[in-house]
């Protein structure tokens, strides 16, 4: 009864998924390397449910604030806390990659590279204008906010929809009801989803073992040391004093939320726990309205584990090829990234495609050069995902604090006694659907 309790968890079930992917893509590698569909096709799953999700969550938020000229101000806030976990992320990772040296000796030839695995990226590359990102944010039609499923034009639309409910009155009342009872539906519906999380996490890591293998590190593993040295600093030190300053401990926070990271870890994608981060997020204490702004907008403004990746990769490739760069140089890079670490949010591989994006404004350094990183990205990509959800779930906390829209009281009760479902929400297969 005990071994079937423990089975019951959701993350032990992802963990055997890991585990059992592992061995298949070790063992099997032709067979592990043809298991991808499992694991983008759960990724999938959940991607369509996001933008309504997204949607309801920030309609219902804004409709609860009693005082909606809040909405500007807290949106602010939290664009000027990302920009400063981004910019410590990024120092860090500089720090990581002039301490480890990883591509000092490699004495690369530039020349030599293949130039064609960058070619493939560039046409995912976001424009660097910024008048066309605003505009990018505008969707083209109502429906094609949905349609696309990009989260930036539908927190547009939902923030619009928002204040005209706030207007309606009580005409508006029918209709906000309908909102809710729809994300009702849709967590019951992501529960189900969920329930294919192992086989998701089982497919993704087999495909991931099978095709790169240990082998594919070969040379390039102090680089992936350094990357998640980096990242185990940010997570630690700088969101540590983060989280004490806002009053918790960050220690049970990643206990709490144990069951999201270790689906982020398996399908090096923070989008499948979207909807669970926005309704646990809720029940320990912070305000739906916070919630519904500050999450889906740091999906896409605060990647703090892309930023890490971007020093890194880029002061690896000029260490490699023998480069030097001035601290003038650096720093210039460093003001790059702040820009091309937001601009590809939404793009598949946004990683690799904001590295790709940053190297074609730098000269000094050679864009085929991703050419040599290319093997191992996949390696760095879960601790990118996993290194961005945690500073995301830090970051809603604390805007949630200083807005005066978090119940300490409620925080520090379900932090300490952990995640336990109740009744109707083991009924709900796991997921905790929001109250409304």
């Amino acid at each position: 009864m005990k071994i079937k309790s423990i089975l019951g968890h959701l993350y032990v079930q992802v963990l055997i998924g890991v585990a059992l992917g592992v061995l298949v893509g070790a063992l099997w590698p032709d067979l592990g390397s043809s298991l991808q569909p499992l694991g983008d096709g759960f990724v999938k799953l959940v991607k369509f449910l996001i933008a309504p999700i997204v949607f309801c969550t920030i309609v219902s938020g804004i409709t609860s604030l009693t005082d909606t000229k809040k909405v500007g101000p807290t949106l602010l806030r939290s664009l000027g806390l990302f920009y400063v976990l981004t910019a410590l992320a990024l120092a860090l990772g500089l720090g990581a990659v002039l301490l480890f040296q990883p591509g000092t000796g490699m004495h690369i030839d530039p020349a030599h590279l293949n130039a064609s695995v960058a070619s493939k990226y560039t046409s995912q590359l976001p424009s660097s204008n910024p008048a066309d990102f605003l505009l990018n944010i505008i969707p083209s039609t109502l429906v094609g906010a949905f349609a696309n499923g990009e989260v930036l034009p539908v927190l547009l639309v939902a923030l619009l929809c928002g204040f005209a409910f706030t207007r309606l009155g009580a005409p508006g009342k029918l209709a906000l009801e309908v909102v809710n009872s729809f994300n009702k539906l849709l967590f019951v519906v992501f529960g189900y989803i969920m329930k294919v999380a192992p086989i998701g996490a089982f497919g993704a890591m087999a495909y991931t073992v099978g095709k790169y293998g240990a082998h594919s590190i070969g040379n390039l593993g102090m680089l992936i040391l350094a990357f998640y040295a980096a990242c185990i600093a940010f997570v630690f030190i700088g969101l540590g004093i983060l989280a004490k300053i806002t009053g918790f401990s960050l220690w049970h926070l990643l206990r709490y939320f144990k069951d999201e990271f270790f689906i982020v870890l398996a399908t090096s994608s923070s989008e499948p726990v979207l909807p669970r981060l926005l309704s646990k997020l809720e029940r320990i204490g912070c305000e739906r309205g916070i919630v519904g702004l500050v999450v889906p907008t740091g999906y896409s403004f605060n990647l703090t584990g892309t930023a890490i990746y971007l020093t890194l990769a880029s002061m690896f490739i000029a260490q490699a090829c023998d480069i030097h760069l001035s601290w003038g140089q650096i720093l210039l890079m460093l003001g790059m990234m702040l820009l091309t670490s937001k601009g590809a949010a939404g793009v598949s591989g946004s990683g690799f495609v904001a590295l790709v994006a940053t190297l074609t404004v730098m000269p000094t350094l050679p864009v085929a050069g991703v050419a040599l990183i290319v093997g191992i990205d996949r390696f760095m990509s879960e601790a990118r995902a996993l290194t961005s959800t945690v500073c995301n779930i830090v970051s809603c906390i604390a805007v949630a604090r200083w807005e005066k829209a978090l119940d300490t009281d409620v925080l520090q009760a379900e932090l300490s006694s952990g995640f336990v479902p109740t009744e109707a929400e083991k009924h709900a297969l796991d997921v905790a659907v929001p109250a409304h």
